[in-house]
């Protein structure tokens, strides 16, 4: 008896997805090293320093590790209690951009805010936040969630979230949060016709984004055609394209990319995966692609086991903000889609980006761990239903019982 007593509290503490922990840190560790090899010429011209960038996302990470095993021991449920604040403060640090003196000027964007020590980009904050908000939301309105009513709240949040990162701007953040919240919605149970009504003020809005910021539209015309203004809107595209290029089948070799020698802007954030691309080739882009696959397969499993409407929507909503960035960042540097900056999760530089990305993971980790412990009988469930099982997410099973 004590020894089967020993082993549930050893299996209830330390119960983990070890696939999805593994892939992640390998991704971890691989954008440290390519965060070094595709920054450490531009490091040392600027900074007197190669290591700069790198040491910088070490730092993320070992924050990030520390962060993400705080997060898979504090139960998940337990952060629906702080969404308001969480998602106030979110709205807060986007405001506090815009104010002289605080904010970070780059580029003519104000994405960032100084601390002093380090800045701090709270669009990647503001993402995570409006998941929670939005899981907390829909869990609760689960019998209105069918009419309009019953999606406004996310739909107010995710509008407002949007409306303060486009001001920046920052079109890229601005669409995986729109991606996200119409997928979250869809996981929620919401109809087809309010996609219908959403759709219409979406794509006006996309088209007035356009027309009415001419670089907007100069990059989509460099789109088209890269090469006709290479020098000017097209160069970066331009570079990410030869670099993707020169890689070939198998790369040219670890650290012996040439777009990184300045060719290339952005190339250890934005653009790391062109440099990927040349380094590794074809073949290593689809192994990196293959393990961000893992992640993100491994993201869904647990959001269709969890022990709860919130866990559900809450692992969904993380697992799309990872897939939506993904697929982004390659289309962008492949010249699939206009070009916009959007980091490679957990490989891009930016401390920001990976911490929060890592405690998200943490999250992931806990809704495993609960769906484990929920299936044994052997866990409390806060939802006033028991959902053992979700049939493409939203469908819940008539055999719920409460607890």
């Amino acid at each position: 008896m004590k020894i089967a007593k020993y082993s549930l509290k050893k299996e209830r503490r330390f119960r983990i997805d070890f696939v999805l922990l593994f892939c992640v840190i390998l991704l971890v560790a691989f954008g440290i090293l390519m965060v070094y090899s595709a920054s450490y010429y531009s490091a040392e011209l600027t900074y007197k320093n190669k290591y700069f960038f790198m040491q910088k996302q070490i730092v993320g990470a070992v924050i990030g590790l520390i962060l993400m095993t705080v997060m898979y021991f504090v139960p998940y449920e337990k952060i629906r209690k702080v969404k308001y604040p969480l998602f106030i403060l979110s709205l807060i640090l986007l405001v506090l951009v815009f104010i002289p003196h605080i904010g970070v000027r780059v580029y003519g964007a104000r994405r960032w805010i100084n601390l002093g020590f380090f800045t701090l980009q709270p669009s990647e904050i503001a993402k995570f936040a409006f998941v929670i908000f939005a899981a907390d939301s829909l869990s609760k309105a689960r019998e209105k969630v069918k009419s309009f009513s019953g999606i406004l709240p996310t739909l107010c949040a995710g509008a407002l979230v949007c409306l303060l990162i486009i001001m920046e701007p920052n079109m890229s953040i601005t669409i995986c949060v729109g991606v996200t919240m119409v997928s979250m919605l869809f996981v929620g149970g919401a109809k087809f016709k309010h996609f219908a009504l959403l759709a219409i003020p979406i794509l006006v809005l996309g088209v007035l984004l356009v027309v009415l910021e001419p670089y907007r539209l100069r990059r989509l015309i460099a789109f088209i055609d890269p090469f006709s203004s290479a020098s000017e809107e097209g160069f970066q595209l331009v570079q990410s394209l030869y670099g993707v290029a020169n890689g070939g089948f198998f790369g040219v070799g670890l650290f012996n990319s040439r777009q990184k020698y300045m060719f290339l802007p952005f190339a250890e954030s934005d653009f790391i995966f062109s440099i990927i691309a040349e380094e590794f080739g074809f073949f290593g882009c689809i192994v990196l692609l293959c393990v961000f696959l893992v992640v993100i397969v491994r993201g869904i499993i647990i959001a269709m086991k969890a022990p709860s409407r919130f866990g559900c929507y809450l692992a969904a909503g993380i697992t799309t903000v990872i897939a939506v960035q993904v697929l982004m960042n390659v289309a962008v540097v492949t010249g699939s889609i206009p070009p916009t900056g959007l980091p490679l999760p957990f490989i891009s530089a930016g401390s920001t980006s990976l911490v929060v990305f890592m405690m998200a993971v943490g999250i992931l980790l806990n809704i495993d761990k609960a769906a484990h412990m929920a299936s044994l009988g052997k866990t409390k469930i806060y939802d006033d239903k028991l959902i053992p099982s979700f049939n493409l997410f939203h469908k819940n099973s008539e055999k719920s019982h409460r607890v």
